[in-house]
């Protein structure tokens, strides 16, 4: 049957060929060619008449013919042909001599080969009509064109395949998703051979095309990626715009439905149990527990929470963002002793909420996680768990200082033994009764030496010396006043000789080696052997300085270059406290702005009784002056054989009133 609508085609195409021929024949005025009338032409008459030309119809030729015998063209013919056989016609150009053969006497034109417009869809070729003696052109060249007419032999084809689209679970109806397009190699200005319909083979109940357009449009809304996340829709493209006899072509497009975070996290299981040791440090992972989510991707993503108050204080819970399972931890230290068991409340929730579909539901699940706290021999534990101890630096040895306690967390009233780490005290400056935990002096303490020690007290199990914990124990040295207060340095001042009576010399401050806990206060006066001086005075300024002054009008080196004074220092206690430090003034030259110049060398003292150091200073002075006067010359007398010393009258003499 087939055959037979394929013969009955051929002769309906062959039918309308004649028709052409025949419609060819009747016009017989003819169509000049391109190349025909063209000014200058020696066919044209002085009036501008035709004299001869070219005769035919436009040619066409159906494609696809598979006829035996050649098919018929057409036909060329000029008006100057009297049918005697002399001119004899040719062609020239696209095909001419191999797809296009002429018949020489009578022009008719005929196709040798098959033809495919698809492929090339004209032929442009050239007319010449020669004298058949002398092969000279009896009309100048004119150019025609063989048209290929179509016949609806190709099927539209998707050229874009594979095609793949997407669309988001639970999208409206009519949501688009993707569009397809078929392509037609026919002739699209040529009846309805190009145009394409669409339509759905497989795949109707869940979308639909376009017929005109090609766009894949969703037909249900209840998409659910869960259920299925990916179809293959059949579309098919119908040329002939879709009537009967039309050819077709399909292609398969793949459809990924998309996730949309519609599904809560949901606890596979309502209750979790683990166990650890009480000795777990803080940080220590005990278990993980997940919660399921049927969506993909970041709709997956979760956060855990830990609810109740109890496991808040006890543990904590992070998220593994690899995994999305809820790592719970120590977060305080186990007790097994206080509590075996904890209950935990963990929450689970997603990251990333579609407010579109909140109200399908709370997206949020909660579980019961028991964690059983398992019991270990654990070491003595200090209490209470205070490191700050103190004693008087004038404690006597064997003095206690504190007591330390450590408990059995495992036995009630189990014996405890103490030691000192000896690497901490290594001078044996404290000891500790190894029963009770009192800790004493063990030698003599002196806070300005140290005013801190820290050792490190030992507690452990009578019966197991390898259950053994420490504890870190400073010990604060309190301060006794056992040192006086002495001058900051050994102070030398200068006066000039035209100095005015209430000038200031020089502040005086001191430092103390204790260090009471109402802090320093300290008083200044003259030593008694310099009450009854007339040259300085000392003020007492009341924030642990004083200040000396001037007393007199003028001084004279010459009589006096050095003066001595004594000053006394004591400490607010308890006990007072009190020493003795010497002022050096020296007497100078100095210029009319104040400016020093000179000063001589030579020391006196203040008093009768001076100290070691003031004495030894003074006769090194002395010692000196009385080199220098005997290199030139001096009249003083060397000492005596046997005298080691000059009489105390000449070297020293009180300044504390005017020489008399």
């Amino acid at each position: 049957m087939a055959k037979g609508l394929q013969d009955f085609s051929w002769t309906m195409l062959l039918l309308f060929c004649a028709i052409q021929e025949l419609g060819a024949w009747a016009m017989h005025t003819a169509v000049e060619g391109p190349g025909l009338g063209q000014p200058g032409d020696p066919a044209l008459l002085a009036g501008g008449r035709v004299k001869r030309g070219w005769v035919w119809n436009q040619f066409f030729v159906v494609e696809e013919y598979t006829g035996t015998e050649p098919l018929y063209v057409g036909k060329i013919h000029s008006d100057s042909d009297e049918g005697d056989g002399s001119i004899k016609y040719t062609i020239s150009g696209e095909g001419a001599g191999t797809i296009f053969l002429i018949d020489e006497i009578t022009g008719d034109i005929h196709a040798t080969e098959r033809l495919d417009r698809e492929q090339k869809t004209f032929y442009t070729l050239r007319a010449q009509a020669r004298d058949r003696q002398t092969d000279q052109l009896l009309e100048p060249e004119s150019e025609f064109i063989i048209k290929v007419q179509d016949i609806n032999d190709s099927e539209p084809r998707f050229l874009e395949g594979p095609y793949i689209g997407s669309v988001a679970e639970l999208s409206p109806i009519g949501t688009s998703v993707m569009q397809v397009m078929a392509s037609d190699a026919d002739d699209p200005t040529y009846g309805s051979s190009a145009r394409v319909v669409y339509s759905v083979l497989e795949g109707e109940q869940h979308f639909t095309v376009d017929s005109k357009t090609g766009v894949i449009r969703t037909a249900v809304a209840d998409l659910d990626r869960e259920t299925q996340d990916r179809y293959e829709v059949v579309i098919r493209a119908t040329d002939m715009a879709g009537q009967l006899g039309g050819l077709s072509g399909s292609t398969t497009v793949t459809i990924v439905v998309t996730d949309v975070n519609d599904n809560p996290p949901r606890f596979p299981q309502k209750m979790y149990q683990f166990s650890i040791v009480e000795t777990a440090p803080v940080g220590t992972a005990i278990g993980r527990v997940k919660a399921e989510d049927s969506d993909v991707g970041e709709n997956t993503d979760m956060t855990y929470q830990v609810k109740d108050e109890e496991g808040v204080e006890m543990f904590k819970v992070t998220t593994d963002s690899n995994t999305q399972e809820a790592v719970i931890t120590v977060q305080k230290p186990l007790d097994y002793e206080s509590k075996k068991v904890h209950t935990v409340v963990v929450e689970a929730l997603n990251k990333f909420v579609d407010p579109r579909f909140v109200d399908l539901g709370t997206f949020r699940d909660q579980t019961i996680v028991r964690v059983s706290v398992l019991d270990v021999d654990e070491p003595p534990e200090f209490r209470p768990p205070s490191n700050l101890m103190e004693v008087q630096e004038d404690a006597h040895i064997g003095s206690v200082v504190g007591v330390v306690t450590a408990l059995d967390p495992d036995t009630v009233n189990h014996p405890v033994r103490y030691a000192i780490d000896r690497s901490t005290d290594a001078e044996r400056i404290f000891d500790i009764d190894a029963n009770t935990g009192a800790i004493v002096t063990g030698k003599v303490l002196d806070r300005e030496t140290a005013g801190w020690h820290n050792i490190t007290v030992l507690a452990m199990e009578a019966d197991n010396h390898s259950q053994v914990s420490r504890t870190s124990l400073r010990i604060r040295i309190l301060d006794v006043n056992d040192n006086p207060p002495e001058l900051a340095t050994p102070y030398e001042a200068a006066v000039c000789e035209d100095a005015k009576p209430g000038q200031l010399i020089q502040t005086i401050s001191v430092v103390d080696r204790d260090e009471p806990q109402s802090g320093h206060r300290f008083y200044f006066t003259l030593a008694s052997e310099a009450t009854n001086n007339h040259h300085f005075s000392l003020l007492d300024i009341k924030d642990n300085t004083a200040a000396v002054h001037t007393q007199r009008m003028g001084f004279n080196r010459q009589e006096q270059d050095v003066y001595l004074l004594p000053i006394l220092v004591v400490d607010s206690g308890p006990p007072a406290l009190s020493s003795t430090g010497t002022l050096t003034i020296r007497v100078c030259g100095c210029d009319s702005n104040g400016a020093i110049q000179s000063c001589n060398s030579t020391a006196y003292v203040v008093s009768a009784t001076l100290s070691p150091g003031a004495l030894i200073a003074l006769l090194v002075c002395v010692l000196i002056l009385v080199v220098t006067l005997h290199g030139k010359g001096s009249s003083w007398s060397a000492l005596e054989p046997g005298q080691t010393s000059l009489p105390a009258s000449d070297t020293a003499q009180l300044l504390l009133d005017e020489p008399g």
